[in-house]
């Protein structure tokens, strides 16, 4: 929906997006992903929720292959861990993937951290995700 993106990090595994409607994205590109490009990029994006402070992520699943195993310990144990806790992060609107067993490798994810601070919300259409991820800035802003 948004196209001037600000480009805050970008490697083969994805990219890091200062959105210029408000909010921090997470655009995975399609195919394997190294494990260094793909810590890489997820300490780039703990980065910008850093700076941003409103919590609030667009990530981008539809062209991304299924999390490996140590893929998903590394998001569970440290990386969703971490961001919770030093940069607020609380709200996740996910573009899901085309990919089914991507699908299921992400709601493995969510439930095993379902006892952090973080809402998610699933969508088809970037239109509806963004609307979502802006209220939930509504919100936070008002509490």
């Amino acid at each position: 929906m948004s196209n001037n993106y600000n480009i805050y990090y970008e490697n083969p595994v994805g990219r890091a997006v200062d959105d210029p409607m408000g909010f921090a994205r997470l655009t995975y590109q399609a195919g394997l992903r190294p494990e260094d490009g793909f810590k890489a990029l997820l300490g780039q994006v703990t980065k910008l929720l850093a700076q941003r402070e409103d919590g609030c992520l667009l990530i981008d699943q539809r062209l991304m292959a299924p999390f490996t195993p140590e893929e998903q310990q590394h998001v569970i144990q440290q990386w969703l861990p971490r961001t919770v806790k030093e940069c607020g992060y609380r709200y996740g609107a996910v573009l899901v993937a085309q990919d089914v067993f991507a699908r299921l490798a992400t709601a493995t994810v969510i439930a095993a951290v379902r006892d952090l601070s973080i809402t998610y919300q699933y969508f088809e259409q970037e239109a509806e995700a963004i609307t979502w991820l802006m209220s939930q800035q509504r919100q936070a802003v008002r509490a």
